[in-house]
């Protein structure tokens, strides 16, 4: 039973128990909710206490977000940056509570994001690398404006990331996942990168890909 914390979420246990497990935090995509990627849960869950986080922004619509996004502007003033930001404090609050709630380890926490939740994951991890180890980032791209601009790159050197992508997107173009590769290798990241014949989606080949990166990685 999961907790009652800042953001509304759902849990799974590992399989393997630990003092003090890896946790492996889900940021679901725009429109979406906290039980989207938490399917997922049962096939990681090995070594990684699991935690599915819903985002704060309700929709009109239904569903949740992390951030805003104005549709009749798809350049670079559709997203909401400053919700962008504030999701991303909230988010790290959220991984303090976590810690002290199911007793997580602090020094291996791991991000698994689709989507928008890929983009937020980039964003943490690349302005605040001491927090975080392993990123899974899902059909997303590396928003400049949502990352701090002075950085150590020394505090850069143990993040390692498994990117993926659908190569015929419609939603977030494939384009815009080889750029931020691009900024990987410029930044030296260790990374994979793998691209599928697929939408905006996980394929089940994508997912045994990212299964076998995390065993590889000692995340599994």
């Amino acid at each position: 039973m999961s907790a009652s914390l800042s953001l509304v979420h759902e849990v799974l246990p590992p399989q393997q128990q630990t003092e003090k497990p890896p946790l492996l935090l889900m940021l679901h995509g725009f429109g979406s909710h906290e039980q989207d990627l938490f399917g997922m849960a049962p096939m990681l869950n090995e070594k990684c206490f699991v935690v599915s986080a819903r985002a704060p922004i309700d929709l009109p619509w239904g569903g949740y977000a992390w951030y805003e996004i104005d549709f009749s502007n798809l350049g670079e003033k559709m997203n909401n940056v400053p919700q962008a930001k504030k999701s991303m404090e909230a988010i790290l609050k959220f991984i303090d509570e976590v810690h002290e709630a199911y007793g997580t380890d602090p020094e291996n926490v791991n991000l698994l994001g689709f989507s928008q939740g890929s983009i937020l994951s980039y964003g943490l991890s690349l302005s605040h690398p001491e927090k975080f180890q392993k990123v899974i980032a899902l059909s997303g791209y590396i928003m400049p404006d949502i990352v701090l601009e002075k950085y150590n790159p020394e505090s850069l050197k143990h993040l390692d990331i498994f990117a993926s992508h659908g190569t015929a997107d419609e939603v977030l173009p494939v384009d815009w996942a080889r750029n931020a590769m691009k900024v990987l290798e410029q930044l030296n990241i260790s990374h994979q990168y793998r691209e599928y014949a697929m939408g905006h989606g996980v394929s089940p080949e994508c997912f045994e890909d990212l299964k076998s990166w995390m065993k590889e990685k000692g995340v599994r």
